[in-house]
């Protein structure tokens, strides 16, 4: 790895992705939410594209992603669209968890991201073996403990993602869906008629412009 803040840059893809993942979760609680988290993923995919636009692979799975979301955005008024954020949260913090378990704590060797910030850090070893005196003199394998650590924060933000989404989203199936229908509304729908004139143009503008740059690039 060459250029960064190593310290930074280290733990980031794994408390990063959780991150991002328990925001997701809580969105998932609310069809306004998950609208808002839809508009976001929308933005790093736009992010993405400009990134690795030579990459045939990046742009149809992207693209696959974004039918889905439009797709489930009409689903039951948009209620489809929360399953989808809140399953793209939970793969996210899931995966995170297993990639730390796997790729710092059940690595064999020591090279890792937890040994390498180790190194940096100058504390908490990334793996090795103490002595225990025993009546056979066995050694003990200490844990990579940034890994350990890196796993704990990683599930703290999990939990804490279910949690804040269960104590700020309490309005009923009801209320939410009286909610959804005049923010963001399906189009076609009768909140959505109002607002779907003037705003129409602009969004088809701004798409039609992003895809001639990206192209362009």
């Amino acid at each position: 790895m060459s250029g960064g803040i190593p310290w930074i840059t280290l733990p980031a893809g794994y408390l990063g992705s959780s991150l991002i993942g328990a925001a997701l979760i809580t969105c998932g609680f609310n069809d306004n939410a998950s609208k808002v988290a839809s508009l976001a993923l929308a933005a790093f995919f736009i992010f993405t594209l400009w990134w690795a636009r030579r990459n045939w692979l990046t742009w149809l799975l992207i693209l696959g992603m974004s039918g889905l979301i439009v797709l489930f955005w009409f689903v039951g008024g948009g209620v489809a669209l929360r399953f989808f954020v809140l399953f793209i949260g939970v793969m996210s913090c899931m995966y995170v968890l297993w990639d730390v378990v796997d790729d710092t704590i059940a690595r064999k060797v020591n090279g890792s991201d937890a040994s390498a910030f180790a190194e940096i850090c100058g504390c908490c070893p990334s793996q090795g073996k103490i002595a225990v005196f025993a009546p056979f003199c066995a050694s003990l394998t200490i844990p990579p403990v940034w890994g350990v650590i890196w796993l704990i924060q990683a599930f703290a933000f999990f939990a804490a993602g279910i949690i804040i989404g269960l104590v700020a989203f309490k309005q009923s199936a009801v209320q939410q869906k009286a909610d959804s229908e005049h923010f963001l509304p399906v189009p076609g729908s009768s909140g959505a008629l109002p607002q779907l004139a003037p705003a129409g143009l602009p969004l088809l503008c701004a798409a039609a412009t992003v895809a001639v740059l990206l192209h362009r690039w």
